[in-house]
Order: structure tokens, then C-alpha cells, then sequence
């Protein structure tokens, strides 16, 4: 295995990582925003009015975007699996 392989090879899942992470964590990032701009405006302070819109968003986009998600992931390790015998050589 050459060094060009191999980062080609992390480079590949840290890209699939991110690519996987990004939607969810952007649906948490913009709910966060609205939660936040919404207690700064009314003065409500309450922890739990931050955690719990956050924590349905997230369980939504994922079961949303599982199916996608896991067809991404599904790819990427049929080709890792399918190097195996070039790379035994």
C-alpha cells in the first residue's frame, strides 16, 4: 500500500464523516440560533427549552436521513472491502 493510497483512503472517510455529521448538526445549529434569539427576547432563561428542541431536530433528521446515511456508509465499505485483495498482493 502506498502513502498516495492511504491518504486517499482517510481522506475518503473523513469526508464521508463530515459529509454524514453536517445535516444534523446544521438542523441543530439553526434550532439552537432560533431558541437562543427567542430567550433573549422574552428573558426565559430555562435549560431545558434549549436541550429539548435541539434533541427532537436531531432524532428527526436522523430518522429522516438514515436510510441516505446508511447507503453512504454502505459504499464506502463495500470499496474498502473490495481493495483487500489488490492490497494482499
Amino acid at each position: 500500500m502506498s502513502i498516495g493510497m492511504l491518504i486517499n483512503l482517510m481522506q475518503g472517510g473523513i469526508l464521508r464523516v463530515i459529509m454524514l455529521c453536517a445535516p444534523v448538526l446544521g438542523a441543530a445549529l439553526i434550532v439552537g440560533l432560533i431558541v437562543a434569539i427567542f430567550q433573549a427576547t422574552t428573558s426565559i432563561q430555562e435549560q431545558t427549552l434549549t436541550f429539548l428542541p435541539k434533541m427532537i431536530v436531531i432524532l428527526v433528521m436522523l430518522a429522516l436521513l438514515s436510510g441516505w446515511m446508511f447507503s453512504v456508509m454502505r459504499g464506502y465499505t463495500v470499496d474498502l472491502f473490495s481493495m483487500i485483495p489488490s492490497l494482499a498482493r
